[in-house]
């Protein structure tokens, strides 16, 4: 979803990272200045709170951030596309040669693969993501088939492959992503130099990112210096090894080899409620508006989100509001009046136009991916509300960080990463054997050390 790189980066920890079953407690956030929860400062990660579902479109200083190793710095007088591989006529183009042609403009939700890996349970490693890793957006640029009528595509064309302007880390492999053919030809796929209306951001892509519409951000490469047309799958590391998904439920907590998994492509069908917050509280016998997003991938438009103010036992259809788009996310509210002080279980669930429903139960996979179980929070009806009581605080002291993991694991990332895991030994060791195959340090006499410091600092929550 963003560019990245590999061997003992930060995106290789986070690789050991995955999402989703039960909605278990997250670990409590921390905010930026503009209210955005920090899952991470370095390289900078940053989520959506809820009350950013209630915008059609986010506004961009609110739309969630996803990086894996620093933002390049580009200058527009030295910068430039090219268009080459299996083609005719490659192309090289500077960002006046793009804005000459001809623009397209599209409403879409980009959402991290990962949004949601908080709530999986067993648990899997990487940002511990809650609902907030997604945006919807208004992209305008240049559509990608257009580029490619341009450098002539030859007949046996399969994939076109995606390079940025950001820089691995050491060892690490170049983040390179390739979408099919196919969805490179759709009109709605293209290379965008604006967002909401002005030119992009740094962190969201300046000067050019990929639009794939439908897809996980994993496609939505950014800084891109390079669209390469090839005749055979990608073979490289960020195709082969990472953002993979089994295709079918397997056993929580279970591993499974990469060349069992596929490329993740398609979003699922999703709702989320914005309103009201899990854990507080309302007023009995005072109408209040139950609200929220909704959106799906490739399957088709959001047609229906229906709520259930009573466990799920009975369903009633919400209002579908504001605009309805091909890719964007829709919004819904539900008008509602708690009767009775009693303890309640809210649950909302979208219907796409293919029939695809949000399922009650999350299908478990090893690397938290796409998870869209029906959205849930808890209140209380009570006669007379009172302010949410504040988080507590942790009593515990950290244990101090073995100096190998200063040298090994705070290389390339903070311990803001690691903090958020809720990984068991086992994990943890599984974790350390992964890293260290994409050319981690760690020496053979501080592995025990590093396992016993990792699992007392970021092990199983009691």
């Amino acid at each position: 979803m963003t560019n990245a790189g590999s061997n003992f980066s930060r995106r290789a920890f986070l690789s050991m990272v995955a999402v989703g079953l039960a909605w278990p407690q997250k670990p409590s956030d921390d905010r930026s200045p503009l209210g955005m929860i920090v899952r991470s400062n370095r390289p900078e990660d940053l989520e959506m709170p809820l009350d950013g579902f209630v915008d059609f479109i986010t506004p961009v200083e609110r739309f969630f951030v996803r990086t894996h190793v620093a933002v390049p710095k580009v200058d527009l007088a030295t910068w430039n596309l090219r268009v080459d591989g299996h083609v005719s006529s490659p192309v090289v183009l500077s960002m006046n040669d793009i804005r000459r042609m001809p623009s397209a403009e599209l409403v879409g939700v980009l959402e991290c693969a990962g949004n949601g890996r908080g709530f999986y349970d067993p648990p899997v490693a990487g940002l511990q993501w809650g609902d907030g890793a997604v945006g919807n957006g208004r992209w305008r640029g240049v559509r990608l088939v257009d580029l490619l009528e341009r450098a002539g595509v030859k007949p046996g064309a399969v994939e076109v492959l995606f390079d940025g302007a950001d820089v691995p880390i050491g060892e690490m492999a170049d983040f390179q992503r390739s979408i099919p053919i196919r969805k490179a030809l759709h009109p709605g796929t293209i290379l965008a130099y604006e967002m909401n209306g002005a030119a992009l951001t740094a962190k969201h892509g300046f000067p050019l990112r990929a639009v794939v519409p439908g897809w996980a951000g994993d496609s939505w490469v950014k800084w891109i210096t390079g669209v390469t047309v090839t005749d055979q799958e990608s073979k490289g590391f960020w195709m082969k090894n990472a953002y993979l998904h089994p295709g079918k439920p397997v056993a929580p907590g279970s591993v499974v080899a990469a060349d069992a998994m596929s490329p993740v492509t398609s979003l699922r069908v999703k709702s989320v409620i914005a309103y009201p917050s899990n854990g507080t509280t309302v007023e009995t016998g005072k109408p209040i508006s139950i609200r929220g997003a909704a959106w799906t991938g490739d399957a088709g438009r959001i047609v229906g989100v229906e709520v259930s103010v009573d466990q799920g036992r009975t369903w009633k259809s919400a209002q579908l509001t504001g605009q309805s788009t091909n890719f964007g996310w829709r919004l819904w509210n539900f008008p509602w009046t708690p009767s009775g002080e009693r303890h309640l279980t809210v649950l909302a669930r979208a219907r796409d136009s293919s029939g695809d429903i949000q399922p009650a139960v999350q299908e478990w996979n090893p690397s938290g991916y796409l998870w869209n179980a029906v959205a849930r929070v808890d209140v209380d009806s009570v006669r007379t509300p009172s302010l949410p009581a504040p988080a507590a605080s942790g009593s515990g002291v950290a244990p101090a960080p073995p100096q190998a993991f200063r040298e090994t694991c705070l290389t390339c990332h903070d311990d803001d990463v690691i903090r958020q895991q809720r990984l068991t030994r086992a994990q943890w060791d599984r974790e350390l054997n992964k890293m260290m195959n994409w050319g981690a340090r760690v020496q053979p006499e501080n592995r025990e050390t590093l396992l016993d410091y990792l699992v007392n600092a970021a092990g199983p929550r009691r």
